[in-house]
């Protein structure tokens, strides 16, 4: 299986990388309701999972897959140390933070919602959480992975990521946050 997807990155990487993020984007939405909210089967949004998956291949695959090769070619630095944590800087600063607001209003959007309500209600809560996880994340995966691999492992640790988000995004005011 391995072998197959490293045939399929090198052949079609943005492609590839996309499909792999809508899959693990619906399975963190999945694991949302069914884990975390216990919904059941039969009371499953499907419609959800999809707005999850078509975020996640549509959008998230592909910009983070430029984004990754951006970070590689442009901040180089000749003490590697500090070029890991200009990059997590970088991608903390600019992706991060926009990455969530195009999350949480492009949501909102496919909900039939308010996107300054979605805003208001999550944005902080949510890049706050971000910056718990994803520097620490993000500082190993430039210092160990390599570039064509690095989505891969960014789509792995948001399983639980995304089952946050998701659960972050399908509550919003009702959390009081």
């Amino acid at each position: 299986m391995f072998r197959w997807y490293q045939m399929k990155l090198a052949s079609r990487p943005l492609l590839t990388q996309s499909i792999t993020t809508a899959v693990l984007f619906a399975t963190g939405d999945t694991m949302a309701q069914q884990l975390v909210e216990k919904k059941g089967l039969k009371n499953h949004e499907l419609a959800r999972t999809g707005r999850m998956a078509l975020y996640g291949g549509a959008i998230f695959g592909p910009a983070a897959t430029t984004w990754f090769k951006f970070l590689q070619n442009k901040i180089v630095l000749p003490n590697k140390n500090l070029e890991i944590a200009a990059r997590v800087a970088c991608d903390q600063t600019f992706f991060a933070s926009t990455n969530l607001f195009v999350f949480l209003s492009s949501m909102a959007i496919m909900e039939g919602t308010s996107p300054q309500d979605k805003l208001d209600s999550t944005y902080w809560t949510a890049l706050t959480k971000n910056w718990m996880v994803w520097p620490f994340v993000q500082a190993i995966n430039f210092k160990l992975v390599p570039l064509h691999h690095r989505v891969l492992v960014v789509n792995v640790i948001s399983l639980g990521w995304n089952c946050y988000l998701s659960f972050l995004n399908s509550q919003g005011s009702k959390l009081g946050v």
